[in-house]
């Protein structure tokens, strides 16, 4: 019987560090996402207002989300968050004349986009990549 006690005891214990380490992974997860702007599937649609603030991380070693859509002739402010690194951090818009390296989250590009269509952004080096819908 004392036996048996044992092995339940142990057995709680093993259980309560599996669902520890369980919540403890979804608050790390949680803590990479961007809550200023919506992501539907993999496309984040800026906040409406009159500057269109949009913060990109970096995912599988690319921008992400990797397909942002902005208003036209209405303020645009780009950052990148903490979870970008490297090359990544060299941000272009060759058709809106942007390059500019932002070292950290509190730097930001800003540019108002004058002219609808799909424009590609990528880091210096071309290995990150990502669309800008500009409607």
């Amino acid at each position: 019987m004392k036996e048996n006690i044992e092995i339940k005891k142990s057995t709680l214990y093993i259980l309560g560090i599996i669902i520890i380490v369980i919540f403890a992974g979804f608050f790390i997860l949680r803590n990479g996402e961007n809550s200023n702007k919506e992501i539907v599937g993999n496309v984040a649609v800026a906040n409406e207002g009159e500057i269109q603030k949009v913060v990109i991380g970096m995912k599988n070693y690319n921008y992400y989300p990797n397909t942002i859509k902005v208003k036209v002739n209405q303020p645009v402010s780009m950052s990148l968050d903490k979870t970008v690194s490297g090359c990544l951090r060299d941000f272009t818009i060759r058709e809106f004349g942007i390059r500019k390296y932002l070292k950290t989250p509190e730097d930001t590009v800003e540019f108002t986009p004058n002219k609808k269509g799909t424009y590609t952004f990528a880091c210096s080096m071309g290995m990150g990549t990502g669309t800008l819908i500009v409607e």
